[in-house]
């Protein structure tokens, strides 16, 4: 079999660019996803009157959702209201929305995981529930959930590959337009493989490095 080069050269800068783009939503919506999980999961720890159910409520509608059908209601459904987002404002929200759920479940785990004997002797010496959280249970928990996040941050990376589905330029849709356009479906597919090998796995690196050295921290060995 052989394969085009000049094809690939040619079309190089277009999966350059989609990937830059992917990498970026890629970047908001992890990051907000982080941020919602940490509040949900602090909320479901101290059982927050009225939030604790609506959390609950999320998590469940969440995960139990394709991120495809919140993009397609996030871009085409929320216009019967009147609402008009950008491609990447749907994009980033409903990455977001989507983990935040998972990572509210990472999180709690992680609250989970600190033993009671810690938590009692932080509130016989005085410390108030933001102290308490904040020096001693957050810390801890975030040790313990490193894992479950970085596969969490993997995960909704390779989920970007649906953003192609509301018209975001992205790594996948730049490939189904060159081989709509030209038939160089192997070559297309090709650099669309490496193109998430290219990303993915130095985040991977990262995180099983990141991993050790928490593990490291925590255990001296």
């Amino acid at each position: 079999m052989n394969i085009n080069w000049q094809f690939i050269s040619s079309n190089l800068p277009l999966y350059e660019k989609a990937a830059w783009l992917t990498v970026k939503l890629a970047f908001w919506g992890i990051l907000a996803s982080i941020l919602i999980g940490l509040i949900c999961s602090v909320i479901l720890y101290y059982k927050v009157k009225v939030l604790d159910v609506v959390v609950r409520a999320y998590i469940e509608l969440s995960r139990n959702t394709p991120l495809l059908i919140q993009l397609f209601f996030l871009y085409y459904g929320l216009t019967k209201l009147g609402i008009k987002l950008s491609e990447t404002s749907c994009a980033i929200i409903g990455l977001s929305f989507l983990g935040g759920s998972y990572m509210a479940e990472a999180f709690r785990g992680g609250i989970e995981a600190v033993g009671k004997s810690q938590i009692e002797s932080g509130l016989s010496i005085g410390l108030s529930k933001y102290q308490l959280a904040r020096y001693v249970i957050l810390p801890q928990a975030f040790s313990v959930s490193v894992p479950a996040i970085g596969a969490n941050c993997i995960f909704l990376l390779k989920e970007t590959s649906i953003f192609s589905a509301i018209a975001i330029v992205d790594l996948m849709n730049v490939t189904k337009d060159l081989i709509g356009l030209y038939y160089q479906t192997f070559e297309s597919l090709l650099m669309l493989v490496v193109s998430y090998l290219i990303i993915l796995l130095p985040l991977s690196l990262l995180l099983t490095w990141l991993e050790r050295k928490v593990r490291y921290a925590e255990f001296g060995n």
